[in-house]
């Protein structure tokens, strides 16, 4: 019996259609309502690795859930409920087809970007002078295009955005200000568990009657990155490497084994203690990020589990 979530193929009441993406799977019920289950699969670089994670879907699903009830005073979100640890029900959205990165420190991409030379990064301009992980003047909102099924999120400035007509200019200027807004609680909330927010990415969608919503994840160690604010002007004085919670480290030991998702390239082996050693970190990620003990889900049958917690949601 799998300890973990690769892939689902449930058939609940009313279902219409399935859609997987890296990591989560979305069922859509009725035209009406989501299911998203998040998986244990890992993705970095936008390759999903051939090997799950213990316990991470539920970790992201339940960060996720946390932090937009966190939020949803200031910016809508799509959630109706969680009926299981791994689950999210809520409303059937269109999504904008655009992530809203925003950075408040030069780290991850945007520091590899600026080793190279690059000043410019979506049409946004970077001061010189800068260190990997300094703090930057202000944030800063550096979209990507949403890639589907396999394929590379890409850089994109917001005139390319305008003129593509990818989303209209007056959606777009809702889509700035609520992840500013999010960024900003974001940052708040870190501070009262001793984190500093560096960078995280939002996606929106619409309802059907017009509303934009925040969809997707939240604030989690997927799609943020934290640093400990104790010791960080310190290490950065002395040129030292930030103590960091986000999944940049399983990057940095893919970098180190030689991958970093180009063609030609292989994925190295992950060991059962590597594995391990990743799902211990979630843990101390969602611990950290949370300020709340792990409670760990039952793992005798997940997808049973699943399946009736979601059709007893339904009915």
């Amino acid at each position: 019996m799998s300890t973990t979530i690769n892939d689902t193929n449930f058939n609940f009441p009313n279902q219409k259609s399935v859609y997987k993406g890296k990591v989560r799977e979305v069922y859509n019920i009725n035209n009406d309502k989501l299911v998203m289950i998040a998986s244990d699969r890992l993705s970095a670089f936008d390759v999903i690795m051939p090997k799950q994670i213990p316990y991470k879907g539920q970790i992201l699903n339940q960060i996720a859930a946390k932090m937009m009830r966190e939020t949803e005073d200031i910016v809508p979100n799509w959630i109706l409920a969680t009926p299981d640890p791994n689950v999210a029900v809520g409303y059937l959205c269109e999504p904008f087809k655009v992530e809203m990165v925003i950075r408040g420190y030069l780290a991850g991409h945007a520091a590899r970007e600026y080793k190279l030379g690059k000043r410019i990064l979506c049409g946004v301009e970077l001061p010189e002078g800068l260190n990997e992980n300094d703090k930057l003047p202000m944030p800063i909102i550096t979209p990507s295009t949403k890639a589907d099924n396999g394929e590379h999120d890409e850089d994109i400035s917001r005139e390319d955005i305008l003129a593509k007509g990818i989303v209209s200019e007056e959606d777009y200027v809702v889509l700035e200000k609520f992840t500013q807004a999010l960024f900003k609680r974001g940052t708040e909330i870190a501070a009262k568990r001793g984190l500093i927010l560096v960078d995280t990415k939002y996606e929106f969608g619409k309802t059907a009657d017009g509303k934009i919503v925040l969809i997707d994840e939240i604030h989690t160690p997927d799609s943020s990155r934290y640093f400990y604010a104790e010791g960080y002007q310190a290490r950065q004085d002395a040129k030292e490497t930030q103590k960091q919670l986000s999944k940049e480290f399983v990057r940095q030991w893919l970098i180190e084994n030689g991958f970093q998702g180009k063609d030609g390239q292989q994925i190295p082996e992950m060991s059962d203690e590597k594995i391990t050693e990743i799902s211990n970190r979630y843990i101390e990620l969602y611990e950290q990020i949370t300020g709340e003990q792990f409670v760990k889900a039952d793992l005798t049958n997940i997808e049973s589990r699943i399946e009736n917690n979601v059709v007893s949601y339904l009915s």
